[in-house]
């Protein structure tokens, strides 16, 4: 891969920092299945909460967040890969944010299901 002519040319970096890279990226994934598998149980396996359709409130925006987890972790894997080539500093990792703010999210919908339901 060939980038605009003042890019430094590629190289392959070192063997332990592409298996680091990957671990990450799979690790990543790992959390993200976990997320899809909890959204999945949260719709399926809850008892019936006191609001229409809270299984789904609670358990589709955990979904959507398993995904958004491994697009972002595709996407940051690549651009570590990149930057690991061209002998440039590694990007910062979007990761923490997503999940802070993810995981934030949904904690307040449960807060608000299950004091609904109080």
């Amino acid at each position: 891969m060939t980038g605009p002519p003042d890019d430094p040319p590629e190289q392959e970096p070192d063997v332990r920092f592409t298996y680091a890279n990957e671990r990450t990226f799979l690790a990543w994934n790992r959390t993200a299945l976990a997320l899809v598998a909890t959204g999945v149980a949260a719709t399926q396996l809850l008892p019936s909460l006191h609001v229409t359709g809270g299984r789904r409130i609670l358990g589709l925006p955990l979904i959507a967040l398993g995904a958004l987890v491994a697009v972002t972790a595709f996407v940051h894997w690549r651009a570590n890969d990149r930057a690991m080539r061209r002998n440039r500093p590694l990007p910062r990792s979007p990761m923490p944010l997503v999940l802070s703010l993810g995981i934030g999210g949904v904690a307040v919908i449960a807060v608000t299901l299950v004091s609904i339901g109080t």
